[in-house]
């Protein structure tokens, strides 16, 4: 189990370690669409035990903030194609801390590409976690961190739907991306143990 975060106003947030984490992005659920998060999604979330669930925009209707957040803490941030309400209410960016590491939340759509979006905070924070271009990638970029999930509901022109998780530790934070071609696959999705490889961060 973790602590609550501070969510006092002007005071830095911050959670403690271990902590699971549930990602996704361009969910693209539009009020009036007949796009979905299936449930599928948060109850994999739930399986997995997250503390916390990170929507890196594009959510287009705040009812998926609020099935998310029946599951667990959720922040958000606004993308291009959010509603009216979404883009007024939600930042651009969310910083955040767990533990000893420091992570960065955004959409990606603010300069020439998504991952050159994230990569503008690469050295200045462990883990950037972003959306927008919908391509899945977990990549090392000067120390950092750089996350995309993908959608869960709105692959485009990739293979596969996609969310991530991120389990952090007092020593490590490992992603892992989740990669499916219909959500009822999820329920067989188990959790991975051991300790980081590939695009993790140690300290």
């Amino acid at each position: 189990m973790t602590s609550s975060p501070d969510l006092h106003p002007g005071r830095p947030l911050v959670f403690s370690a271990p902590l699971t984490i549930g990602v996704l992005a361009d969910t693209h659920v539009f009020a009036r669409g007949g796009r979905r998060l299936d449930p599928a999604v948060p109850a994999l979330f739930a399986r997995h035990g997250v503390g916390l669930i990170l929507h890196a925009g594009d959510v287009n209707t705040a009812s998926v903030l609020q099935t998310l957040g029946e599951v667990a803490l959720t922040l958000a941030v606004r993308g291009n194609n959010d509603d009216a309400d979404l883009r007024t209410s939600l930042p651009a960016v969310v910083e955040f801390s767990v533990g000893r590491f420091a992570f960065a939340l955004l959409h990606g759509h603010v300069g020439k590409t998504a991952r050159a979006a994230a990569r503008r905070y690469a050295g200045r924070v462990d883990c950037v976690v972003y959306g927008h271009s919908h391509i899945p990638k977990s990549e090392l970029v000067d120390g950092t961190l750089l996350f995309n999930p993908g959608s869960a509901t709105d692959r485009r022109w990739q293979p596969h739907f996609g969310v991530g998780l991120i389990r952090v530790s007092a020593e490590w934070v490992v992603p892992e991306t989740i990669l499916f071609d219909d959500p009822r696959h999820l329920a067989n999705v188990r959790a991975s143990v051991g300790e980081p490889g590939g695009a993790s961060v140690c300290r």
